[in-house]
């Protein structure tokens, strides 16, 4: 987003009209985009201007959007608000623990939901860091369970899936990180968590111990936002879509549990 500049011209009403209409749709654009490779992209746009050729016209914003949904039918209802709680989930706990912006959300993917975040680059790599990013990763899950009571698949399936990632987190914790229950000042290296966590019992309890934490921290986080959790939840329903604009215009007036004192609460 680039800064107001002072300059020795006035912008008319309606060119800065036309500049913050161009802005919207460039944000709403690369929101609908969000997952989406270069390639992708690319393809896309010289679809879009083939289009606009053969209609013998310029290229409209419907024409990039239509390509970036391609010909999938809308995600069905049910599903959809499955979607919503669940990245809601995961943008409020990154909100409220303080791990820094929250990107964009989008639930129109074709593969289900996806929130883009960034991290405060100031953060330390300490154990409540870690155990902060292990309740985050378990958010989407804790949503469902809050709201809909039945979870579904969606946390997990893939190696890039929240259960996968907070899975290896946990596990690094305990092996290679310094935070393990037990004998925390050794280094173990490992190539395949998965088949380490198979032949160790004792440590696959510690790990899915951490994980059970973590779920249930979020869950708390969630039931004191739940106000907040909800509204983002409905505007992601109703949008599919949020940029990081939006989703502050809805998380702006939470404080981070740092600051609300209620962390004492989730320990």
């Amino acid at each position: 987003m680039t800064e107001p500049q002072n300059t020795n011209t006035s912008e008319t009403p309606t060119a800065a009209q036309h500049t913050n209409s161009a802005d919207a749709i460039l944000r709403r654009l690369a929101t609908r985009a969000m997952g989406l490779t270069g390639a992708d992209i690319e393809r896309i746009v010289r679809e879009a201007r083939l289009k606009a050729r053969r209609g013998k016209r310029a290229i409209r914003y419907e024409d990039i959007e239509d390509g970036i949904r391609g010909h999938r039918p809308p995600v069905p209802y049910n599903l959809r608000w499955r979607f919503a709680f669940h990245e809601a989930g995961h943008a409020v706990v990154h909100h409220a623990l303080d791990l820094g912006p929250v990107r964009g959300l989008n639930i129109d993917t074709g593969e289900g939901g996806y929130n883009l975040v960034g991290f405060h680059a100031w953060a330390t790599d300490t154990r409540d860091w870690y155990e902060n990013m292990l309740t985050m990763l378990m958010a989407g899950r804790a949503a469902e369970q809050l709201v809909l009571k039945r979870v579904s698949s969606g946390s997990g399936g893939t190696d890039d899936s929240d259960l996968a990632r907070a899975t290896r987190l946990a596990f690094d914790m305990e092996r290679t990180l310094g935070f393990g229950t037990e004998h925390p000042l050794l280094y173990r290296p490992h190539r395949d968590a998965g088949a380490v966590l198979d032949r160790d019992t004792e440590l696959a309890n510690r790990v899915h111990a951490k994980l059970e934490a973590a779920l249930e921290k979020a869950v708390a986080i969630l039931k004191l936002r739940r106000s907040i959790f909800h509204a983002l939840a409905k505007s992601l329903f109703e949008t599919q879509a949020m940029d990081e604009a939006a989703v502050s215009g809805i998380l702006k007036d939470v404080e981070t549990l740092h600051e609300s004192g209620f962390a004492s609460v989730l320990t």
